[in-house]
């Protein structure tokens, strides 16, 4: 078994989770792009059409577009149908804004964090965990030999 990578990162929302990396090269909008009833990805211009999110920590460049996607992800949220955590290259005030509405009405947290996400790969197992200083412990546990080729 393959040692974790760790890095380290900004927290929208800090909190931790677990769970297997679901990797997108493209963002992805939650409004029109995701069914909060089941976590399905429904945009047929994205890459992901028809994979799940729930329980997944979802790792992007960002969110993409309207601002109604952070009522779809609190929704998400609510149902259980949202990832479990998100690793965004780029920080997103809409996803961050569903993340935290979803943490004050239903008390439910829901990590974001911006960080590297170069090399993470979907199916590595990724915790996200709150270091002594506040910020977002990331550690990646590789499925594949870490030496080999790695796809997005």
């Amino acid at each position: 078994m393959t040692r974790p990578v760790e890095r380290t990162g900004t927290f929208q929302l800090a909190g931790a989770a677990e769970g297997q990396a679901l990797v997108f090269s493209q963002p992805l909008s939650f409004w029109g792009g995701i069914n909060a009833e089941t976590g399905d990805i429904t945009d047929h211009s994205h890459p992901g059409l028809g994979q799940n999110v729930a329980g997944k920590i979802l790792v992007m460049p960002s969110g993409r577009g309207s601002s109604s996607s952070s009522s779809v992800l609190a929704e998400a949220i609510r149902r259980g149908t949202a990832p479990a955590g998100m690793l965004l290259e780029r920080q997103d005030p809409i996803l961050a804004l569903g993340a935290i509405v979803a943490e004050f009405l239903y008390e439910i947290r829901m990590p974001l964090v911006a960080c590297d996400i170069a090399g993470i790969a979907s199916g590595d197992r990724i915790m996200i965990g709150i270091g002594e200083d506040g910020a977002a412990i990331v550690s990646i546990r590789p499925t594949i030999n870490p030496a080999a080729p790695r796809r997005q």
